[in-house]
């Protein structure tokens, strides 16, 4: 069932949660695993202790209390955020223990919550969009592109290896281990720097000793044979080049396609950015800045995304903060600011959806799924395990961000910045809420 939500005084609300009975027992059998990891009773190794004699040795009620003690921390946070509430402050809460594992539970939990922000007119609101402009040498990347794609591999006679080349090596090592024939397109980078700049003016038939340090700082050395150097011919980008290489018979066609294609991905690109950008602005035009454990929980989350990537590129915490030129405290306080302009979008588009009364049906998500090539047999099993409660508040505010971004004022960014460049007296009052953080700040 959906957690009842009661609103109180002083931003308060009374949150009800109901509780499978199979969550009951899991957690129920979780809290007698960890219990019997403690009780020492005589024939009996740690761990398995069996249940009939735990309960009477540890007593029911102590067993349920853990259960509870250690799960209802998981199950109101889940209830919060599936009823959309945003607790700033631990919960108080009131139960009755279960009295059975195979039976439904409820608990009621009273919270202090983000007071629900009240969206600014964002009818009023200038928001800078760029033009969309394709620059013919874009266009012409493109096509070069193609012409290095189709382009014949002709032996190379009289000069040295040199970039662009497409060379067959033969990479011998100091312990006798060897790849031969191997094929490598010099400035590629597949090959590690000194063994590219090693091969780099030789001839065919020459070789020549490389040192060469390997990710973990040891040292190696092998030896390259030059076998062959082919360069690639490219076919002259006529009529001739689009009927032999796609599915247009003129380059004037073929031009045309490649330019509405980059088209159609810088107009998605400035849409996205002029969408982020509409938000933003109502966020500041609100006046909305959110606080509390769900904005600690974003900083916690981006801390570890920080360091799981640090650890994924070889970067210590260390050289990454002396490379950035920031302490652990500056890092930290700049996440917690993205943390909170982050939760602050959101929270201000779920107040636009409720102004709006924007719903998401069943139905209306089944047509979604439909639309995107779902089989109605994949959309029946997937809305009968819960799947569209877990889309429906994405697509409720993405719908919000439609309307935004569609009754927003458009301006030019050179007039944009003209405007904010100019000197009002409000400007000199203090601000009631913290500049909020972004980008480039």
């Amino acid at each position: 069932m959906a957690p009842q939500v009661e609103e109180l005084a002083e931003n308060k609300v009374k949150l009800t949660v109901d509780v499978p009975a199979h969550d009951v027992h899991h957690a129920i059998e979780h809290a007698a695993s960890d219990l019997a990891q403690s009780v020492r009773i005589p024939g009996f190794r740690k761990g398995k202790v069996p249940m009939p004699l735990l309960v009477q040795r540890v007593g029911r009620e102590r067993i349920y209390a853990e259960a509870v003690d250690s799960h209802i921390g998981g199950w109101f946070w889940n209830a919060a955020a599936r009823a959309r509430v945003n607790p700033v402050a631990m919960p108080d809460y009131e139960f009755d223990l279960p009295t059975s594992d195979s039976a439904d539970w409820r608990f009621t939990a009273i919270v202090e919550v983000q007071p629900k922000p009240e969206p600014a007119d964002w009818t009023t609101l200038e928001v800078p969009k760029l033009e969309v402009e394709v620059p013919q040498e874009a266009v012409n990347a493109e096509l070069e592109l193609l012409q290095h794609t189709v382009a014949e591999l002709a032996p190379v006679e009289g000069r040295p290896a040199q970039d662009g080349d497409v060379v067959v090596v033969d990479l011998l090592a100091s312990d006798g281990s060897a790849q031969r024939d191997y094929v490598v397109e010099l400035g590629s980078e597949r090959l590690v720097e000194e063994i590219e700049n090693g091969i780099r003016g030789l001839s065919a038939g020459e070789e020549r000793a490389i040192a060469y340090e390997l990710a973990d700082g040891s040292r190696r050395s092998a030896t390259v044979v030059l076998k062959e150097i082919r360069e690639r011919v490219l076919p002259p980008l006529d009529d001739e080049l689009a009927k032999t290489a796609t599915e247009f018979d003129t380059l004037a066609e073929l031009r045309t396609d490649a330019e509405n294609r980059l088209r159609e991905q810088v107009e998605e690109e400035v849409e996205g950015r002029f969408r982020a950008a509409a938000l933003d602005k109502l966020v500041e035009a609100t006046g909305y800045v959110a606080r509390g454990p769900l904005v600690e929980a974003r900083t916690r989350e981006l801390l570890t995304g920080l360091a799981r990537s640090l650890e994924a590129r070889g970067i210590d915490a260390g050289s990454y903060l002396q490379l950035t030129g920031q302490s652990p405290e500056q890092l930290e306080l700049r996440l917690r600011a993205e943390a909170a302009l982050s939760v602050s979008r959101e929270l201000v588009l779920e107040a636009v959806a409720d102004k709006l009364g924007v719903e998401v049906t069943d139905d209306e998500i089944r047509a979604d799924l439909r639309e995107a090539g779902e089989t109605d047999e994949d959309i029946d099993a997937f809305v009968e395990q819960g799947g569209a409660d877990n889309v429906r508040e994405d697509i409720r505010l993405k719908r919000a961000l439609d309307r935004l971004a569609a009754e927003v004022q458009p301006i030019a960014p050179e007039l944009h910045e003209a405007r904010e460049s100019i000197w009002t007296p409000e400007k000199e009052q203090p601000a009631e809420t913290p500049k909020l953080w972004t980008p480039g700040t």
